[in-house]
């Protein structure tokens, strides 16, 4: 009987670990739209973030925090566009514009500190006319804590700095755009 019980417990740890972490979206496709598109520095966008939703959560996770990076930006280090954090443990999805700090869309007890913009919250795609494709990486971060202790004004670095100290697993999407 021992080793029947064994088998069953080693067989249904083999199907939770089987299961990814997975970031999807209903909306993205792998351009971006005008709707994501940044409303400002010569581009002429709706600056709505994404709709995003993620599966197969670590067990552990208590929160969750979402980016998204260009890192073909030409500053020398990339360009933050979205860094949210503090995002419940039991929530799945974040809604199209949810980024969109004065709609309130985003679920609560959400920071959406500040962009490389200078703004809070979504701050769309805008590359440099002319240039090469930039790639804009979301990333979905399932942490090890119910809240990283900042605030709003926490800037990319710092917040970046704390997820490293505190992510169990992440799961990310690319998409593309050029002017």
């Amino acid at each position: 009987m021992k080793k029947v019980f064994f088998i069953l417990i080693t067989c249904a740890y083999c199907s939770i670990q089987a299961q990814n972490f997975t970031l999807k979206s209903k909306t993205l496709q792998g351009q971006a739209e005008s709707n994501l598109m940044f409303n400002g520095m010569g581009c002429k966008g709706e600056n709505m973030s994404p709709q995003l939703f993620w599966e197969n959560v670590p067990i552990q996770t208590q929160s969750f925090a979402i980016t998204i990076f260009d890192p073909d930006a030409p500053t020398g280090s990339g360009w933050w566009h979205w860094v949210a954090y503090n995002i419940p443990s039991d929530i799945r999805e974040m809604k199209a514009n949810a980024g969109n700090i004065t709609k309130k869309i985003a679920p609560l007890g959400t920071i959406q500190s500040k962009t490389d913009y200078g703004t809070y919250g979504y701050g769309g795609p805008c590359p440099p006319t002319g240039d090469r494709p930039h790639q804009y990486i979301i990333t979905i971060y399932a942490l090890d804590t119910p809240l990283l202790d900042l605030d709003k004004d926490a800037s990319p670095a710092l917040v970046g700095f704390y997820l490293q100290q505190h992510t169990i697993q992440k799961a990310s999407l690319i998409f593309y755009s050029q002017r």
